[in-house]
């Protein structure tokens, strides 16, 4: 028991230094007494506070997550996922499996807020709704027409299809509720849950922002860079990210034409692209074989790795899934410098073809759409293990469901809200810097002074000291004083004027006369 109990005093402790404003200031050097006593109450208030976080900790955040770990000379990425199988649970062993609907596929996924239920289309026409939970299918329909793409709103009641004209909008019992005309034929779809936002992007490289609480559009945009397949919502900020076929990838926002930043990221086609649940990096990769993790807060590359992606997705703890052709690659950042690296690596059949790849949020679960079906595999380390019921509630009822949406509603955000820095929203404008003044409004003040001056009493002198013309020469040293510094003003102006007319003069100047050019003294 003692033991035991010392086992946990270690490792509150540990949690405690966690919590605790790096080290203790050294007190026994302060002469001043009163400073002392202020900075012991200040250390004092800041341990306790400390204890505080790690006791609550200790019951919140109950679960730990955990990654592969090798021994000696072996490898992570050489763990295969028979090897896991075998050392797992019974519950976690039922997230590994495969579906092979090889006439209706190649199939794309999505997951809800809190992976309790995914959707899934096939390119035939097939879409299903499956509840993760107990593996069992809740819905499935054939529109019998192309499906490119598919999408949950806000929950499960309600998911977006992008079909072969346009973009439908179905419940969970697969009854068609409203058909998009406006967006025309989509080829990606994206939902932004902040803000109750459809995103689309179109063949013609038109952008459609929708509400789908009140069915208005809300942002109807051309890109001018042609097609795109690779669409993604940072989801930080909200701004959507587009990667095009010249290299480049824009961002938008629902009330702006023009993208908010357009950067060249590949000297070839954008083949996919993908954010990290903080926001601050993006990962892209391009058709001449390179992945690139950029840091969006300086719009710099911070690692290049080689090999093709033709999907991208990040895992809610920051690994990031690659997939090209029948292989999966997983990297991961464990140094915490955002230096990637290889984690793990998964090969499907051989001819199969991966269209997508996507984790399931709160589970070490990723999901694989390919051309025969899809598959699901464990990435350990993958998923969040402590969820907030309030933000995602994997057994949430029916009644918190339908408050959570009624918050949620209450909560939505106005479309002006989403920009590249979120955090500017509520606080005050910086003051704009003063314009110059007119001629017109120099020319009134400087009266306005002059006549101010005029009207200023003279101080009434001694006999002799006290005549007209003296009063009169001290009337006009005042008047002058009064003008002297409009005077001054305007001259600095006409000499900066004059001195930026002769460097413009210099410059237009033919580069073989310009050596004939009198050079300053120094």
């Amino acid at each position: 028991m003692g033991a035991k109990e010392e086992n946990g005093d270690g490792e509150m402790d540990q949690t405690v230094k966690k919590y605790l404003r790096g080290e203790a200031a050294n007190l026994e050097g302060l002469q001043d007494k009163k400073l002392k006593g202020q900075l012991a109450i200040r250390e004092e208030l800041y341990g306790k506070s400390a204890k505080a976080a790690a006791k609550i900790e200790k019951w919140l955040l109950p679960s730990e997550g955990g990654y592969l770990e090798a021994e000696g000379i072996e490898k992570t990425w050489r763990i295969k996922q028979e090897s896991i199988a075998r050392e797992v649970d019974i519950l976690s062993l039922r997230n590994q499996y495969d579906i092979v609907l090889p006439e209706l596929g190649p199939y794309t996924l999505d997951f809800t807020p809190n992976g309790r239920y995914m959707a899934a289309a096939g390119c035939k026409g097939h879409l299903a709704i499956v509840d993760m939970k107990t593996l069992s299918l809740k819905k499935e329909i054939q529109v019998r027409e192309t499906v490119r793409d598919v999408v949950y709103l806000h929950n499960e009641l309600f998911f977006a299809a992008a079909q072969k004209k346009y973009p439908y909008i179905y419940n969970r019992d697969g009854t068609e509720l409203h058909c998009l005309k406006e967006h025309g034929a989509v080829s990606r779809l994206q939902f932004l849950k902040n803000h109750f936002l459809l995103a689309s992007i179109n063949k013609f490289g038109q952008l459609h922002y929708q509400d789908v609480t009140m069915g208005e559009m809300v942002g109807n945009f051309r890109t001018g860079s042609g097609r795109t397949d690779a669409m993604q919502v940072n989801p930080f900020n909200g701004v959507v990210a587009l990667g095009h076929s010249s290299g480049t990838v824009t961002m938008w926002k629902p009330t702006s034409a023009a993208p908010l930043v357009k950067m060249l990221c590949h000297p070839g086609p954008v083949s996919s692209l993908a954010f990290h649940p903080n926001g601050h990096l993006m990962a892209t990769s391009g058709k001449e074989k390179k992945i690139k993790i950029w840091d969006l807060r300086k719009f710099e590359v911070i690692q290049t790795l080689s090999g093709h992606a033709k999907t991208l997705n990040f895992s809610q703890k920051g690994l990031l899934a690659a997939g090209t052709g029948s292989f999966v690659q997983i990297l991961g950042d464990f140094s915490g410098s955002q230096n990637y690296s290889r984690y793990m690596s998964h090969s499907i059949a051989k001819g199969y073809q991966v269209g997508k790849v996507l984790f399931r949020p709160y589970e070490d679960v990723l999901g694989i759409g390919h051309s025969m079906g899809w598959s699901s595999i464990l990435i350990p380390g993958s998923g969040e293990p402590n969820f907030d019921s309030w933000v995602a509630n994997p057994f949430e009822t029916s009644k918190q469901r339908r408050e959570k949406e009624v918050h949620s509603l209450l909560d939505k955000l106005p479309p002006e809200t989403i920009m590249l820095d979120p955090t500017k929203v509520g606080t005050v404008r910086p003051a704009r810097k003063k314009e110059k003044p007119t001629k017109e409004e120099r020319e009134a003040e400087m009266e306005a002074a002059v006549e101010a001056a005029k009207d200023s009493d003279i101080k009434r002198k001694t006999k002799g000291r006290n005549k007209p013309s003296k009063r009169a020469k001290k009337r006009k040293e005042i008047i002058d004083r009064a003008k002297r510094p409009f005077l001054e003003q305007q001259v600095e102006e006409q000499e900066t004027f004059r001195k930026k007319q002769k460097t413009n003069m210099e410059t237009e100047m033919p580069k073989s006369l310009q050596r004939f050019v009198r050079q300053k003294a120094t």
